[in-house]
């Protein structure tokens, strides 16, 4: 008769999944609050250092369910993503590079007055000028937003992940150097690999076009394809140390500029993608231990404090040479407060690269926590004040 213990332990993620499920439902119903603040709740309560009810997320193939959960978020933020747009109106872009490096410079100069050693201040930092397309695209979807703030969030969002992708990947490189003193296998972890992982993505995103065009039938047979390239590019990129997150966003990009056809409905990937949604919110939550979120809490206020200071201040500036109000400048950059799933994959895999030093970022736990939960409602109220929102959006 099987161990008991190892048949709990088997159930424990299907269980983890259905609780936070229905806390997302409940919950975004009673509160009108997104289901994904629920999502990550119930990660965070039932994780190993709290409750304990689920193991260590490395310890099964969950981290790699949630890159595929990420993969198929980031392929479609990608596909959202309009270059012709961006290429018309370029002080769109020129914003998000200012709100992105003022983040950079604030939050490392926060964390170098309180102490923290200079690498860590660096990744801190660099990691800070992220927004997660997670959080983004999920609420963006279920609030059935549409209009300048939900477009330009978008395409900010797909620029942060870039530039903060890059800057990690600079920091990693300097570590793994430093400890190692090979170049070419720093400039490999890091750099090059940022390249092989565009190209590989790029890649995808005309082979996959071009399979549907011989198919014949791209319109009705385009979601399960993109998909199942999601799912192939991750598994690539996992086996070859490349960026899931680059190769699936430019798999995306390219796949759009191709002119095959997503329907409305095929958002999120339907119930594919609903279901992997909830798994990638637990399981970010189940990372994050309530010691480390305690002990770096008073350097993630200021983390917070100043992202949403320099985002929304950074953005707003360029509100009218980029054709917008200051008020719609300024909720755009406030709807850019997400942070949290995209910091912890991107920390996962720094962690699998032997960067050891992960350990030490402590503000980015409570960071994480805190915009794990308040990142969604920041957003969601920004879309709201923007009036983005269908009226039957806000009252369900």
């Amino acid at each position: 008769m099987p161990d008991l213990l190892s048949i709990l332990t088997s159930l424990a993620w299907p269980f983890a999944i259905a609780v936070a499920w229905v806390a997302g439902e409940f919950g975004q119903r009673w509160t009108g609050l997104p289901r994904i603040s629920f999502y990550g709740l119930a990660g965070f309560a039932l994780a190993s250092p709290q409750l304990g009810v689920l193991p260590a997320p490395d310890t099964s193939m969950i981290a790699l369910l949630a890159d595929v959960s990420f993969g198929l978020i980031l392929f479609e933020l990608g596909y959202r993503i309009n270059l012709h747009w961006l290429r018309a109106n370029p002080w769109i872009g020129v914003a998000g590079l200012v709100e992105a490096l003022a983040t950079f410079v604030a939050v490392y100069v926060i964390a170098n007055r309180v102490g923290t050693p200079q690498l860590t201040t660096l990744m801190l930092a660099s990691l800070a000028m992220a927004t997660s397309p997670a959080t983004v695209v999920r609420v963006i979807n279920e609030q059935r937003s549409s209009g300048q703030v939900t477009e330009r969030a978008l395409h900010l969002s797909a620029q942060n992940c870039v530039l903060a992708v890059f800057a990690f990947n600079v920091v990693i490189g300097f570590w793994l150097f430093r400890t190692s003193e090979d170049l070419g296998d720093a400039l490999w972890k890091s750099l090059i690999a940022l390249v092989m992982s565009a190209f590989t993505g790029a890649v995808f995103g005309i082979a996959v076009p071009a399979l549907l065009r011989a198919i014949g039938n791209p319109r009705l047979d385009a979601t399960v394809a993109f998909a199942i390239g999601v799912i192939l590019l991750v598994a690539i990129c996992d086996t070859a140390h490349l960026s899931p997150v680059v190769a699936t966003l430019f798999f995306g990009l390219v796949s759009r500029h191709r002119r095959v056809a997503f329907s409305q409905t095929q958002r999120n990937f339907g119930a594919l993608g609903e279901l992997l949604t909830v798994l990638l919110f637990v399981f970010a939550a189940s990372t994050l231990n309530w010691r480390q979120v305690v002990s770096g809490g008073t350097l993630a206020l200021l983390v917070v404090a100043a992202r949403l200071v320099t985002k929304t201040v950074g953005v707003a500036l360029f509100s009218h040479l980029s054709g917008i109000s200051w008020r719609k400048g300024a909720l755009t950059g406030l709807a850019l407060a997400p942070l949290s799933v995209f910091v912890i994959l991107l920390l996962e895999h720094a962690r699998h690269a032997g960067v050891q030093v992960v350990d030490e970022l402590r503000a980015m736990a409570g960071v994480t926590m805190l915009l794990e939960v308040f990142g969604p409602i920041i957003i969601q109220r920004a879309l709201l004040w923007a009036h983005e929102v269908p009226e039957r959006s806000h009252a369900a």
